[in-house]
């Protein structure tokens, strides 16, 4: 009856062992090409494809006389043959490693190798689990190539076999292992120590740097002297960096980094190695609407203003003068150590147009240029060097207003003019148009003096006076009371345009050009001129009759 019994179990033992699923142990007997048959001790050797024996490089695994494991999915197919599968034999033995290490908690190698919704794909062995990402890291990480296709370690935190469900943690193992090294590190860590560490994270704001631990925050402005748009310009993720502990909060366990600390500061003493009115080349690191950047020497840049950069337009963009990275001159303008700032000029290493129109051309010598732009106040001739020269409507023309006579004028006009002021430092040209001829109104005035009596023709004449025209381009006004010794209420009932009238010259109005006439003045002096010839002659008569009369006295 024992014997019966202890048949009856071997035979359940077998009969569980070679159902479809069953994991059994084979011996590898001979390997082909595409094959590799297996000798498991059922009805038949198996044939599996070899590419379930080979590694991630495509590489054979076993040999001839290895034993594997091989899961059995059918004893015999349709032609009598008994299928195996080494691929289903190492999922199992996957699963097998990751429910003792769910149960044990230990950790388990895996490979990052894709990126899905909420987080990434983590191969372990033949088993996909999957890796939230809040627990790729202890902070939260944007950036993950360098993670990926590198064999890491993780927990496994949730594990359902049925539904094929994997969740794994790598934060979980960096939390466990840095947990000491942190608490070695936070005591012995302080202000000035140079520490390394290895770049995790970037930010727009710096990097964060893993101390062993302990993360420390490694701001972009502490990056380099220099100036810099992006940390990726100055580390990578997964480096390996020196830096210096410059603030350290032990409460908070918050730690600042500072990577150009660990040299000099090049700001120091930069004074004496760049005074000012010093030429120097460095090249454009940086163009904003408001000039462009230049590095004068590593780690240190200076701004060269808009309104540095050309003599002549002072609105112009950055870009249409330098590019990106070119090599310019430049000049040291100023130096304030103190905000560590650097003000460049790069016109100043070219000559000052100004300055050289001003070496070229004296006081009233003649230009000529075509018409830039005329304005309300005058006319902008274009002259040598790219710059400007402006006519003031006054002097455009003498006997015109300034109003009427720019109408004359159109932009693109060649034009000549006189120069009548050179001011380099406030980049100003005077000229004149109007200077280019004799005034013939001072020449009026040089050939007749105040007190002399002067002829013209009427030109204009309403109630209050009359308008003479002396000479070409020159006028004289006469009051209504000044045109006779009686006394007239309205000139035009005694005057008439065309009139030759004679008057006599009584004062000037240079600012309006004017010479004021009077006929009554003129009458009045001829009227003295006569009686004091008048009077002379009386009084010779009156001298010549006493001498004719003493004569008859004495006896002649």
């Amino acid at each position: 009856m024992s014997e019966n019994f202890a048949q009856l179990f071997e035979e359940s033992l077998q009969q569980l062992e070679t159902r479809p699923g069953a994991i059994v142990r084979g011996e590898i007997v001979s390997i082909e090409k595409d094959i590799v048959l297996v000798d498991a001790g059922l009805k038949s050797e198996s044939a599996i494809p070899a590419d379930q024996f080979k590694n991630a490089e495509g590489e054979l695994e076993v040999a001839v006389g290895d034993f594997v494991d091989v899961a059995l999915d059918a004893v015999e197919d349709g032609f009598g043959e008994t299928i195996l599968s080494r691929e289903k034999a190492k999922r199992h033995e996957a699963w097998v490693e990751l429910e003792k290490a769910y149960e044990d908690k230990a950790t388990i190698k895996g490979l990052i190798n894709g990126k899905v919704k909420g987080g990434f794909t983590v191969e372990i062995n033949t088993v996909r689990a999957f890796l939230p990402g809040s627990l790729v890291d202890v902070r939260p990480v944007r950036e993950t190539t360098h993670l990926e296709g590198k064999e890491l370690e993780f927990k496994v935190i949730k594990l359902d076999a049925k539904r094929n469900n994997v969740v794994v943690s790598r934060r979980a193992v960096i939390e466990a292992e840095s947990s000491a090294e942190r608490d070695e590190l936070l005591a012995n860590l302080e202000e000035g120590h140079e520490v390394k560490g290895i770049v995790k994270n970037l930010t727009d704001y710096g990097a964060f740097v893993d101390l062993g631990g302990v993360d420390g925050l490694l701001h972009i402005t502490d990056m380099a002297w220099k100036r810099v748009k992006h940390p990726s310009e100055i580390v990578n993720v997964g480096d390996e960096i020196n830096v210096k502990v410059l603030k350290f909060d032990k409460e908070k366990s918050r730690v600042s980094l500072g990577m150009k600390q660990m040299g000099n500061d090049p700001w120091q003493e930069i004074a004496a190695r760049f005074p000012e009115g010093h030429r120097l080349s460095g090249a454009v690191t940086n163009l904003t609407d408001y000039g462009c950047f230049v590095e004068i020497e590593d780690g240190v840049e200076g701004l060269v203003h808009v309104s540095e950069m050309d003599w002549t337009n002072k609105n112009i963009h950055p870009s249409k003068v330098v590019n990106l990275g070119d090599v310019v001159e430049v000049m040291v303008l100023e130096i304030d150590e103190e905000r560590r700032r650097i003000s460049l000029g790069l016109k100043q290493c070219i000559a000052n147009p100004w300055e050289e129109f001003a070496k070229s051309y004296n006081k009233n010598d003649r230009v000529s240029g075509k018409i830039k732009s005329i304005t309300d106040f005058g006319i902008f001739i274009g002259l040598d060097g790219g710059i400007d020269g402006l006519v003031h409507l006054s002097d455009i023309s003498w006997n015109k207003t300034g109003e009427e006579a720019v109408r004359e004028f159109k932009k693109g006009d060649e034009i000549s003019a006189v120069v009548l002021q050179v001011d380099p430092e406030r980049e100003r040209i005077s000229l004149g148009v109007k200077q280019i001829e004799e005034d013939p109104f001072n020449s009026y005035l040089a050939e007749f003096s105040k007190g002399a009596i002067v002829t013209g023709t009427v030109t204009e004449v309403d109630a209050k006076g009359v308008t003479v025209n002396l000479a070409e381009e020159v006028d004289g006004y006469i009051r209504v009371a000044d045109l006779s010794r009686d006394r007239i209420e309205d000139a035009s009932e005694v005057v008439n345009v065309g009139d030759s009238i004679e008057a006599k010259f009584t004062g000037v109005d240079r600012k309006n050009r004017t010479v004021s006439l009077s006929v009554k003045a003129k009458d009045q002096a001829e009227e003295k001129e006569a009686l004091d010839k008048v009077n002379q002659t009386e009084e010779v008569a009156s001298t010549n009759a006493m001498a004719e009369a003493f004569k008859a006295a004495k006896g002649e």
